[in-house]
């Protein structure tokens, strides 16, 4: 969208993007920003008390991280109060060549979004 959007609100939550996620986004016309940001527009509180497939759940650093799959991206993101505030948008290109090159399976997904190399990857996006 021109411009960008940084919000998105829902019913139940207002959805922000950080600045790594605007930039994915913008790559994309406005119907496919509509579609890959569809499902977390309608995640609902209990969606996030009993997380199941393409919702996950995971700790890093004390913080509860939530992991959306979207059709060809994955969003990353936390929840405050009424946001669900998304840190990362990856394409599953990046995640999946990032699988291959650390040599992890891909069912073991949930222990390389524990692994440090992973986290050090997402934070050098912000850059």
């Amino acid at each position: 969208m021109p411009g960008g959007f940084s919000a998105y609100s829902t019913s139940m939550y207002q959805v922000t993007f950080s600045d790594q996620s605007m930039r994915e986004l913008n790559r994309l016309d406005k119907l496919a920003q509509m579609e890959a940001i569809e499902p977390i527009s309608l995640v609902k509180p209990s969606d996030l008390a009993h997380p199941r497939e393409p919702l996950g759940k995971f700790s890093r650093n004390s913080q509860d991280f939530y992991r959306l799959r979207s059709g060809d991206f994955r969003f990353y993101f936390t929840v405050d109060g009424e946001k669900l505030h998304t840190h990362y948008i990856l394409h599953k290109a990046s995640l999946e060549d990032a699988l291959f090159r650390l040599k992890l399976p891909v069912s073991e997904q949930q222990l390389f979004e524990q692994h440090s190399k992973f986290w050090r990857y997402l934070e050098s996006l912000t850059k």
